[in-house]
């Protein structure tokens, strides 16, 4: 397995008020710190697409800079892991995992996740229509892991936005499946979350 890594930087941060990628979380920056987890994890090359030193120009979605990482992917790459900036805390062993799974073959892709655990509701405005279950759903985080062709695969079959790479191998026909998540791996949203994964470092 010929494995390469992207980590996507190029959001506007909007809720967060500015781009998040080159904000520093222990004194480093969250690109940084999603880029060694991929390189710990076994990524031969990491591509940031974004705006960080050495990167790439992203896209107006975030699946066209996943579509500029993937095209900037060394000629021999064979499989790919996907991660976002905004995930800095995620470990170098979530990222083994998720290739170790790739590498027996039999899908296209691997996805790490947490059981839900809040009661969901389905809303109209401020009213409660119903409840849905919560068994068999999970939380989704990355870094996710693909067979490359099947991605580059899904990106050429389906041009309309997806909130990430898995639902767009799983519209093409790919098979997806998920392996345990890390509930330390939160998702840089706001400026409060800084505080929690701050709580976080070791």
């Amino acid at each position: 397995m010929n494995l390469h890594g992207i980590v996507v930087a190029a959001g506007r941060g909007e809720r967060f008020g500015g781009p998040k990628a080159v904000v520093l979380l222990g004194g480093i920056p969250l690109w940084v710190r999603a880029v060694e987890s991929l390189r710990q994890a076994g990524a031969l090359t990491v591509t940031v697409v974004g705006a960080a030193p050495g990167g790439i120009p992203g896209g107006i979605r975030r699946r066209d800079s996943v579509a500029a990482g993937l095209a900037a992917l060394p000629s021999d790459a064979s499989h790919v892991l996907v991660h976002d900036a905004a995930r800095p805390l995620a470990s170098a062993s979530l990222g083994r995992l998720v290739a170790a799974r790739l590498q027996v073959g039999d899908v296209d892709g691997v996805v790490p996740g947490i059981p839900v655990a809040d009661t969901l509701k389905q809303v109209e405005g401020a009213r409660v229509v119903t409840t849905v279950s919560r068994s068999g759903l999970i939380a989704v985080q990355t870094p996710q892991g693909f067979v490359l062709d099947a991605l580059r695969e899904a990106h050429r079959a389906d041009d309309s936005d997806a909130t990430d790479d898995a639902q767009l191998v799983e519209r093409n026909g790919g098979s997806v499946v998920f392996v345990p998540g890390e509930t330390s791996n939160l998702k840089i949203t706001r400026p409060e979350d800084l505080a929690i994964a701050e709580a976080w470092l070791p």
